[in-house]
């Protein structure tokens, strides 16, 4: 199924429908409470991003269900995942705060089907104007999923710094580059 068609598909699915297909193996759902687990091990596994507590997981797939989604195998297995929010300031504005892919499914497309499939979701539940997310520097492989989202959406892509190293706590952290999308319209 193509993005075009996905998002197609989303437009037609009620709200509260939890699952869509993404590809012909993989379908696209809400987290559950229980998947918490097996997204912290995603984000573990994932080398690239801040591993946050087991428990954090746990909290996110429960309160943050809506905001957020699973890929799972043909098993029912979590092979990838997105969790966000929107901004308390700005609830048009969706915040990505991670993605992870399963190594073994990496390059299917899995990644694209999570963000195009939950900005729909999104969208339809609670109305979508923009997308952000932040991107360390160097991170290729993040800089060029969301360069394609916003081609894709036909929506202006802008970076700015948003917390320079000295903001955290530690030495060794890189600025984290805030990626703003949109307008967005689905």
């Amino acid at each position: 199924m193509t993005a075009h068609a996905e998002l197609a598909h989303y437009r037609k699915t009620p709200p509260n429908t939890p699952t869509a297909p993404s590809t012909p193996t993989t379908r696209i759902d809400r987290p559950r409470p229980g998947d918490g687990r097996l997204l912290w091990r995603l984000a573990r596994d994932s080398g690239t991003l801040d591993l946050n507590s087991a428990y954090s997981y746990l909290l996110w797939c429960r309160d943050f269900a809506g905001t957020s989604a699973v890929a799972r195998d043909a098993s029912g297995r979590a092979v990838g995942f997105v969790s966000g929010y929107l901004r308390p300031e700005s609830p048009g504005t969706l915040l990505v705060w991670q993605i992870a892919v399963d190594e073994s499914v990496r390059g299917l497309g899995i990644a694209r089907a999570l963000l195009d499939g939950l900005s729909a979701r999104v969208a339809a539940e609670h109305g979508l104007s923009s997308l952000e997310t932040t991107i360390s520097p160097g991170n290729r492989a993040s800089e060029r999923l969301f360069a394609s989202y916003a081609a894709r959406h036909g929506a202006t892509l802008t970076r700015e710094v948003l917390f320079a190293p000295e903001d955290f706590p530690d030495r060794g952290y890189a600025p984290e580059v805030l990626h703003r999308i949109g307008p967005l319209s689905f």
